[in-house]
């Protein structure tokens, strides 16, 4: 019995260590975007923003960073740290899409960089 770390930085590598387990198809397929985690930062979003997001992120298992004085909208603008697997954004894109405070925009630029770094959603 001996633990150790695994670097996966994407759905292949996932895929290749949960067959390796001898897991099934189907299972490597629902499993592999829980393996891969991305982290993101949002530059200048305002407070009302911020915190849908946040709170998006963290009904789908993620977390979200924002500045302290976002939560009583005293800031202006706060810039965020979005950290969650595939899976939880892709859940969390569908819903910023019907959203306001220009996150449907967000929701299309958050895709996009994921699709642009390789990433499969």
């Amino acid at each position: 019995m001996k633990p150790c770390f695994l670097n996966i930085s994407d759905l292949e590598s996932a895929e290749e260590e949960i067959a390796k387990v001898g897991a099934s198809p189907i299972s490597i397929k629902i499993m592999a975007p829980k393996a891969v985690f991305r982290i993101i930062k949002v530059y200048g979003l305002k407070p009302s923003a911020a915190n849908i997001l946040k709170q998006e992120m963290l009904s789908k298992g993620g977390e979200a960073a924002v500045g302290a004085q976002v939560v009583n909208c005293k800031q202006e603008k706060t810039d965020v740290i979005l950290m969650g697997t595939l899976a939880q954004y892709r859940k969390v894109l569908k819903t910023l899409k019907i959203q306001p405070a220009g996150l449907s925009e967000l929701a299309k630029e958050l895709e996009k960089l994921l699709k642009n770094s390789g990433t499969v959603l």
